[in-house]
C-alpha cells in the first residue's frame, strides 16, 4: 500500500507545496447535486453530491478548511476521484461557505461537531444501506477528529480521514504569525473580517434588528490582525466560549483523539507552515485504531509530487485507496483497531 510520499523537485518547501494548487491547479469540473439541510436552530448547510446514486455504493462525507467550501480544488479532486472508483461523496459548505450568507449571527469554527453530527445523521437517513465515511481537511479535519473523539463507538462511520490537523488551536494561533507564515495569517484575517461584515450588510438589508445588534456588538474588525484577536472577539462570544483560551482548549482535537474508536488515518507534514513539530500527537496518544503518517515534508494540504508537466497530488491516491481497504472486510477492520500504526516519509 501506498505510504511513501516524494515531493515534486520543483515545489521545495513547505510554501510552494501549500500554495501551488491554489493559484496554478487546474480545478476539476464537477456537476454535482446541490442539497440545503436545514438545521435544528432555523440555519442551514449547503451539501454538494457527486457521484453513483446506488443505495449501497460507499459514500464519503468531505469537510473543508478554514475559508474554503466545497469548491475547494482537493475537495473537487477527492471528489472525482472516489467517483472513478464506483463511490458517492458529498461535500459540505460549513455555514456561510456556500456562497450565500448563513441566517444567523453564529457561523463556523474549529469545533463545531455538533453540524457535523447533524449532517452525519441526515446522510444516514438519506442512504441508510450506505457504508458512511468521512475525509476532513485542516478545520475540517479538526471538527471530525474531535466529533470522533465526542462519539466513540457511535460515529456512525466506517472510517475518516483527517489531513494538516491543526490538533493544538492555541499553538496554531501562534505559528501562524511567525515569519512568512504571517502572509497566511492576513489572508485568513482579510477573509474572516469580509465573513462577518457581509452577514452584517446582509442583516441590515433584511431589517434584522436584533441580529445586526449581536454582530456590531462585537465592535470593530479593523483592527484584527491575530488569531488570537478574532477568536477572542468574534469567534468565543458568538459560540458560547468564554474567551480565545476556552474556546482553543475545548475545541482542539488533540484533546479527543484517545477516546476515538473509528478507525481514521491521520495524514500530516512536520514541515506544515500553520502546525508546530510539537503540535503533533506522539504515537502514544492515539487511540489503537488511529494510523499516523507523519511525512517529512508538504506542506499545508499540499502533497504535490510528479513532474511539472504532469503533477500529482498523493492525498488524493492516498485516501481512496486507504478508505477501500478498510471496506474489504469487518474482520479486517476489527483487526486495525487493535493495533496502533506510525509511518511516514
Amino acid at each position: 500500500m501506498l505510504t511513501t510520499f516524494y515531493p515534486a523537485w520543483w515545489l521545495p518547501g513547505p510554501h510552494l507545496q501549500t500554495l501551488w494548487a491554489s493559484f496554478f491547479r487546474k480545478t476539476p469540473q464537477l456537476e454535482r447535486r446541490r442539497e440545503r439541510l436545514w438545521l435544528a436552530d432555523g440555519d442551514f448547510i449547503d451539501l454538494d453530491w457527486y457521484g453513483p446514486h446506488e443505495a449501497e455504493a460507499p459514500l464519503v462525507l468531505v469537510a473543508h478548511g478554514l475559508t474554503g467550501s466545497s469548491d475547494s480544488h482537493y475537495v473537487l479532486g477527492l471528489q472525482q476521484q472516489l467517483a472513478a472508483q464506483g463511490w458517492a461523496s458529498v461535500a459540505l459548505n460549513w455555514r456561510g461557505c456556500s456562497g450565500e450568507s448563513n441566517l444567523l449571527p453564529r457561523g463556523y469554527h474549529s469545533g463545531v461537531s455538533e453540524d457535523l453530527a447533524a449532517v452525519i445523521a441526515h446522510l444516514q437517513a438519506c442512504r441508510p444501506q450506505a457504508p458512511l465515511y468521512a475525509v476532513g481537511y485542516s478545520l475540517g479535519g479538526n471538527v471530525l477528529l474531535k466529533y470522533l473523539g465526542e462519539t466513540g463507538e457511535h460515529s456512525g462511520l466506517e472510517a475518516a480521514v483527517a489531513v494538516s490537523v491543526p490538533f493544538r488551536l492555541d499553538h496554531c494561533a501562534d505559528r501562524i504569525g511567525i515569519g512568512f507564515s504571517r502572509v497566511y495569517q492576513a489572508h485568513f484575517m482579510q477573509e474572516l473580517k469580509a465573513y462577518v461584515a457581509d452577514k452584517r450588510a446582509r442583516f441590515a438589508e433584511r431589517g434584522l434588528a436584533q441580529h445586526l445588534a449581536t454582530l456590531e456588538g462585537l465592535g470593530p474588525l479593523d483592527d484584527m490582525r491575530t488569531f488570537w484577536d478574532f477568536d477572542g472577539r468574534v469567534t468565543a462570544p458568538l459560540h458560547g466560549f468564554h474567551d480565545a483560551d476556552d474556546y482553543y482548549r475545548r475545541a482542539s482535537s488533540r484533546y479527543y483523539l484517545g477516546a476515538i474508536r473509528t478507525p481514521t488515518l491521520l495524514i500530516q507534514a512536520a514541515d506544515d507552515p500553520f502546525v508546530f513539530r510539537h503540535s503533533v500527537p506522539a504515537p502514544g496518544e492515539l487511540a489503537p485504531c488511529t494510523t499516523l503518517e507523519l511525512h517529512k515534508q508538504g506542506g499545508h494540504v499540499g502533497f504535490i509530487d510528479g513532474s511539472l508537466r504532469q503533477p500529482g497530488f498523493y492525498l488524493e491516491r492516498r485516501i481512496p485507496q486507504w478508505l477501500a481497504s478498510q471496506s474489504s472486510s469487518p474482520m479486517k477492520r476489527d483487526q486495525s483497531c487493535g493495533k496502533r500504526t506510525f509511518s511516514g516519509s
